[in-house]
């Protein structure tokens, strides 16, 4: 905490600082929570006409919950998970029927409580009431956690509750009391504007219904007091992200409004929203990404691996460099959350790859920029092909632990991703792209990580300009010796083979490291960034000892800033380009100097924009 003069209080001293966590090191475990472990088989069960212990019946709960996460938290760090996100927790309603089909919520999307834990997650029913008590299984389950350095993800969604049901429609309560009814709405909580009908207008797509889901009114200042109010309830219980459902049917201006709170409630929060097959080409889906104060899944790059690796379609590899190729269009491409399956999709092997293919897939996934998000089962190989692997197929029971191979690519990289930082912040330039083969090059100040991917046949690779350290290297997937001269690596690939060589350099160290990133810098191929100040570190307004940072894509620089006389002052600054040809000036931002403060230790993120 800091003291503010002008108003006389204690301020979070992480929020006028910029701080917020790190997630680029993760490795996240989406998982359904009905389908992944069973923890309390015996325990008391509510409407029980909705539970199948038999497995049989696809829309009923089939008993996964809390406990059976906790039980399995020796399993998931054993191949290298470091962030679990569970499909929501909050209380639901009973059950919708289609046809004379009775189906469950047990996806946890349509939402009658936010301030209530659905209790079929709990040990017992009386652990609804989550907020009066620290004892509940998901109190343990964060200790259990946050013991073994790991983060938990909760899921959320603010843009509806609950579709029609024999109890009505958007019933909403506040702890037990009820705020709102869609069909009685005398506060206007919700929208009444029908089922959106053309999916190309924005203005149906942010007010209309979504598959006949209750849909709040952003507008009214009740509705969002109540949202931001229980959310940031579940933030101070101890939650380390937040991943937002349906971001792309509520305003920009809610989702800027809706952060900024969350931040008041932990500045160190780290936040990624589902905009439904988002692509970089789409002027909406990165004005949200930069604008909205979280990050994305990133669905292009899903969608070009599945065509790639799971449909072998002819262009291959060229589909996932095309994605990258677009990264410029983000302010922050490493923090787009990477996946290859989800529970929307079909499973990636349901798409007809192999247990083979599905290991090449996922040492792509866990060396690519981004952060890497496994779906639960991957790593047992988990599909059931029925309808195509569609929804609800897409979400079976997990009912094996051994080790896999997958399970071992998985440790290997997870376990390299938060040791090497290339793999975090580092750059990704492919070297080599064809149909079936690629090979990409990430890099972070000393730190390297040079990849091969082969979904073809058997082939010799001369790469030139590798941008690897020479000498023989050791590939950490197969132990297979890689030998780099002068820029070129000659490499024996077989049939969907990959290797992967890793070069750790040294750490940034400092009382106080910041973590700055500039987008926006008008630059050119060979240019180079600097950040130059007022302080000692950035060189007391001496370009020559300036600070450089890295080029991270056509539109970000990156640097961690080691600060030692300046830790705990404010210090002003300004970025400066070096063109490549050395002859022409220096080009200085044309405003006014920044000025931050300075966190008195630890870390902390600053994002800026070039101003011309």
């Amino acid at each position: 905490m800091v003291h503010d003069e002008d108003t006389g209080e204690d301020v979070e001293l992480g929020i006028l600082a910029g701080s917020d966590t790190e997630f680029r090191s993760e490795t996240l475990y989406f998982l359904v929570l009905d389908r992944f472990a069973v923890g309390n088989p015996d325990k008391v069960r509510e409407e029980d006409e909705m539970f199948d212990p038999t497995h049989q019946d696809w829309h009923r709960y089939w008993g996964g919950d809390l406990q059976g996460v906790i039980d399995k938290l020796d399993y998931l760090q054993s191949f290298g998970v470091t962030a679990i996100w569970t499909t929501p927790l909050f209380e639901q309603v009973r059950s919708m029927t289609v046809g004379d089909t009775p189906r469950a919520p047990i996806h946890g999307y349509w939402t009658s409580d936010f301030k209530r834990i659905n209790p079929r997650w709990m040990n017992d029913p009386s652990e609804k009431h989550l907020f009066d008590r620290e004892d509940t299984v998901f109190d343990k389950l964060l200790v259990d956690l946050h013991g073994r350095g790991m983060k938990f993800v909760l899921d959320i969604v603010c843009n509806h509750s609950s579709p029609q049901t024999s109890e009505g429609k958007g019933r909403l309560y506040d702890d037990g009391k009820l705020v709102a009814d869609f069909d009685n709405d005398v506060d206007h909580w919700y929208h009444h504007y029908g089922e959106t009908q053309d999916w190309n207008d924005e203005w149906q797509v942010q007010n209309c219904e979504l598959a006949g889901l209750a849909t709040f009114n952003e507008n009214n200042i009740l509705f969002r007091n109540y949202i931001k109010d229980a959310i940031a309830m579940w933030i101070r219980k101890g939650v380390d992200a937040l991943r937002v459902d349906t971001v792309k049917h509520m305003p920009l201006w809610f989702w800027q409004e809706f952060t900024a709170d969350m931040t008041v409630a932990n500045p160190n929060l780290f936040r990624f929203g589902e905009w439904i097959h988002s692509r970089p080409d789409d002027p909406r889906v990165t004005e949200f990404a930069n604008k909205s104060g979280m990050s994305i899944l990133d669905f292009a790059y899903c969608n070009a691996v599945q065509r790639c690796l799971a449909q072998n379609e002819e262009a291959g590899f060229q589909l996932v460099q095309q994605v990258l190729d677009q990264d410029g269009n983000y302010s922050g491409a490493t923090e787009l959350v990477t996946f290859i399956e989800n529970h929307d999709l079909p499973r990636f092997q349901s798409l007809g790859a192999s247990n083979e293919m599905m290991d090449l897939a996922l040492v792509l996934l866990m060396t690519s920029r981004g952060v890497p998000c496994l779906y639960y089962g991957c790593e047992q190989y988990l599909h059931n092909d029925t309808n195509g692997g569609e929804d609800p197929y897409n979400r079976p029971m997990l009912e094996n632990w051994e080790p896999t191979e997958a399970t071992r690519r998985i440790g290997i990289l997870a376990k390299e991703r938060k040791r090497n930082q290339a793999f975090q912040w580092g750059c990704h330039w492919p070297k080599w792209v064809d149909a079936d083969s690629y090979v990409y090059l990430r890099q972070y100040r000393d730190s390297y990580c040079l990849v091969f991917l082969n979904r073809g046949g058997d082939r010799t690779l001369r790469v030139d300009n590798v941008e690897f350290p020479d000498g023989d290297h050791e590939c950490l997937i197969t132990g297979q010796n890689v030998h780099v001269e002068n820029g070129v690596a000659e490499v024996e690939l077989p049939s969907l083979g990959s290797i992967v060589l890793s070069k750790r350099g040294r750490r940034v160290t400092a009382q106080t490291i910041i973590r700055l990133q500039v987008n926006g810098a008008p630059t050119q191929p060979g240019d180079r960034v600097v950040v130059v100040g007022d302080c000692p570190e950035l060189g007391c307004w001496d370009l020559q000892k300036a600070y450089e940072l890295q080029c991270v894509n056509s539109n970000t620089w990156f640097g961690e800033l080691p600060l030692n006389e300046s830790a705990g002052r404010v210090i002003g600054y300004k970025f400066v380009v070096f063109a490549a040809d050395r002859q022409t000036p220096p080009q200085r931002e044309n405003r006014a100097v920044r000025r931050r403060l300075v966190i008195p230790e630890g870390t902390a993120k600053w994002r800026d924009r070039w101003e011309s």
